[in-house]
């Protein structure tokens, strides 16, 4: 998100409410700091947990905009909560909060619903373009996870699994399915907009209307026409 869209993000809209989850409180507290003094009154944050099951609660009852999760915590992970999270029926963007990123974790992570990482290390600036990023739909990947999503991706593809997702793609409309298919390849919805010939804001609702039959957020559809392995476009 570029310095013009923050901006006009603080002109018109209200904060972006945020729960800080991390079994070391330290942690809550710092990041809490950094979302706070950092983001000149576009962030605020809601609320803190130290657990997974504490913070499922939470998300259920403050109804954050971003849930920033740690991975490795006692008792329910953050992947785990992370899956819980996505499934009420006010979902949160959940970015997960780390410093490492084990081997199958970014894979894992997406599968529950996360639409992005944040390093525990990363500038503040940084912290703050993902969390702002994540609420316009924008997947929020630091290098070292879509490295590890990508290798990921394509250690195996079995057919089956291919086809799986080929079936799912090929159900939507067609126009719909483009969508996807230009969104998955990285296009924004205004680049989309503009090479179906259509207005931006009937890209936005093709995706959406996809999204609601696939029952997937962007970064769920994007792995998805990953998965189908479609044949090049000429």
């Amino acid at each position: 998100m570029s310095e013009e869209q923050q901006r006009k993000r603080t002109d018109a809209e209200p904060p972006v409410r945020v729960i800080v989850v991390d079994d070391d409180p330290m942690i809550c507290q710092a990041m809490s700091l950094i979302l706070t003094d950092y983001s000149d009154g576009r962030i605020i944050v809601a609320s803190t947990a130290t657990g997974g099951a504490e913070a499922v609660t939470l998300a259920n009852d403050v109804q954050p905009d971003v849930v920033l999760m740690d991975i490795a915590m006692p008792g329910m992970d953050g992947i785990e909560a992370t899956r819980r999270m996505r499934a009420l029926p006010h979902p949160p963007h959940v970015l997960m909060l780390t410093s490492l990123s084990p081997s199958n974790t970014v894979e894992r992570a997406v599968e529950a619903g996360a639409e992005g990482f944040v390093s525990k290390t990363d500038a503040p600036g940084d912290i703050i373009r993902r969390v702002l990023g994540v609420c316009d739909d924008a997947p929020q990947f630091n290098t070292a996870s879509q490295r590890q999503l990508i290798t990921g991706l394509h250690a195996q593809r079995p057919t089956s699994r291919r086809d799986e997702a080929r079936a799912l793609l090929d159900a939507l409309p067609e126009r719909e399915r483009e969508a996807v298919v230009l969104a998955a390849e990285g296009f924004t919805n205004a680049q989309i907009a503009a090479r179906m010939f259509i207005s931006e804001r009937t890209a936005k609702a093709h995706l959406s209307n996809a999204a609601d039959k696939l029952a997937m957020g962007r970064v769920q559809m994007a792995r998805l026409v990953e998965r189908a392995d479609l044949p090049m476009r000429p």
